[in-house]
């Protein structure tokens, strides 16, 4: 998270997706931190023995690989990550782009991705389906485990992201289709992501943002409403229709925010202080007090005295 240029305890508010930038940042810190350029390939591979994604796991349940893919593509209709389609000439081709992106994807992030999309035709089907044509943006970053595992012609400083399949692959019944089961994994995978499009109020998002954005000091109004996806304007009318001011908001945001780092006694305050945006630790220090009536450190210690005790009572686990 450090290395992505991201709060630390970011990753505490799982209910809340990252930005476009941010979902970029990590991937580029993975790149950094691995210094592998068949990463894509290790972190597939560790997937079957720590577990797929439950998308990828409905889709060996399709009755084709096509209809494995169509529900991958509803699925993700909801996201700042829209997948695109071209069927033409007996060759399918499916592609990545980003409302919100200001720079190019990772290539690591886009690896993945295609790694895992022929993972899925290949477990699903039974046979070595191989793409016809890997189509990558960015400059050429050879790797011969990558051209072992596609099997196909890889051409980078291409205009677009993009993986082709001949339409016959695509057509090739799954042995595994599960109808049941399958509708019973889409119906949970479906009330997730309604879920999470409509948890929480407004407000709640705005503060989201607010906090992803906080380590680069105080969260421009304008910056917040572009990744909601309205006008300043507009962002400004609901929050009023909320009954609170976007001034306010940033105040609970940062007082959330730093509650759950000086919880983490890993983190030092001086390191928080700069997290959160404030000039100096006395002024962080002023601020936790009226928040919390004590320092960052009391009441860093009282709370962890309290997960102690709290642990203290509870009944020995029976064998």
């Amino acid at each position: 998270m450090r290395r992505a240029g991201l709060p630390f305890g970011a990753y505490l508010d799982s209910s809340t997706p990252l930005s476009t930038p941010q979902y970029f940042a990590i991937w580029k810190a993975i790149e950094a931190l691995a210094n592998d350029r068949d990463l894509a390939m290790h972190i597939v591979e560790k997937a079957d023995r720590t577990g797929h994604q439950p998308g990828f796991i409905a889709g060996l349940y399709a009755s084709s690989f096509r209809d494995a893919m169509n529900r991958l593509l509803h699925l993700r209709a909801m996201s700042s990550e829209q997948l695109w389609t071209r069927e033409e000439q007996g060759r399918w081709t499916i592609g990545r782009s980003w409302i919100y992106a200001t720079e190019a994807e990772p290539a690591l992030s886009i690896d993945v991705t295609f790694i895992l999309l022929v993972e899925l035709g290949r477990r699903g089907s039974g046979r070595p389906i191989k793409p016809v044509k890997i189509e990558y943006a960015r400059s050429p970053q050879p790797s011969a485990q990558l051209e072992a595992f596609f099997g196909c012609p890889i051409h980078f400083n291409t205009p677009q992201n993009a993986i082709t399949f001949d339409t016959a692959d695509l057509d090739i019944a799954f042995p595994g289709y599960s109808p049941e089961f399958l509708e019973l994994v889409m119906q949970s995978l479906k009330a997730a992501v309604e879920e999470l499009k409509d948890c929480g109020s407004l407000c709640d998002h705005v503060k989201s943002v607010m906090k992803h954005e906080m380590m680069k000091g105080r969260p421009e109004i304008a910056h917040v409403a572009s990744e909601l996806g309205m006008g300043v304007r507009t962002l400004q009318r609901r929050i009023t229709d909320e009954g609170t001011s976007y001034r306010a908001l940033l105040i609970e945001a940062r007082r959330e925010l730093g509650l759950q780092l000086v919880i983490n006694p890993d983190l030092d305050i001086d390191y928080i202080t700069s997290m959160l945006g404030y000039q100096d630790t006395a002024s962080f220090y002023r601020a936790f007090k009226e928040w919390e009536g004590m320092s960052p450190g009391e009441w860093r210690a009282h709370h962890s005295l309290a997960n102690v005790s709290a642990l203290d009572r509870q009944p020995a686990l029976q064998q």
